[in-house]
């Protein structure tokens, strides 16, 4: 799995917060091409607003789950603060190239996915950290939404050149990774809002993955 993309621009990582009081910040990164970060490389920063900015890589570590990135002219805290939450970003001409069997999520986003042959919906979104695996963000189409691992144990195979995620997943698994709606919520309240002398069948809430 590596970088998703912003139109012609691709995403190698999102700042989480500032990091240190010499205007460091801490980013979750979202490649994993091993060298993708160097010391002198310029970065886009995309904005949540939308605005962006150039900026220089000084120095940069790895802490924990993140990499530590100091940019040049960014020397202080609240420096730092105006990067947090904002997309650390280059033009998509200047992607890595990928091994076999790795894919970008800017190409996976929108590819219709298939479990044992049948189209189940389509990807909208990619989510990393929720495990091993990256979790593909999906909407059928009834409009309701799915997760699952996207994991070798459950794929058969990926064809962009059809827009294509075929999956063989374990029965069960997407009513398991489907997120609990509205009235599933209403009806849990109303289930331990019952009498207290009275025994009731209790259902279990679905839980996301």
């Amino acid at each position: 799995m590596s970088p998703e993309t912003s139109g012609e621009f691709i995403t190698l990582a999102r700042v989480v917060k500032t990091q240190g009081r010499r205007g460091e910040v801490a980013a979750e990164i979202h490649s994993n091409v091993p060298e993708r970060f160097t010391e002198g490389m310029k970065l886009s920063a995309l904005s949540p607003e939308g605005t962006r900015r150039e900026l220089q890589v000084g120095e940069l570590w790895p802490h924990k789950n993140w990499l530590v990135l100091k940019f040049a002219g960014v020397d202080s805290i609240s420096d730092a603060e105006a990067l947090v939450r904002c997309e650390l970003q280059l033009p998509r001409s200047q992607r890595a190239q990928l091994e076999s069997g790795w894919n970008y999520v800017s190409d996976l986003v929108g590819c219709k996915v298939l479990d044992h042959g049948q189209e189940i919906g389509r990807i909208e979104n990619v989510q990393f950290g929720a495990g091993e695996a990256p979790l593909l963000i999906g909407v059928d189409g009834a409009g309701k939404k799915f997760d699952v691992p996207f994991a070798e144990a459950y794929l058969e195979g990926v064809d962009l050149a059809q827009k294509q995620v075929r999956m063989i997943l374990p029965e069960g698994m997407l009513e398991i990774n489907a997120p609990v709606t509205k009235e599933e919520q209403r009806q849990d309240v109303a289930d331990q809002g019952g009498s207290r002398n009275k025994e009731r069948p209790r259902r279990t809430l679905r839980s996301r993955r």
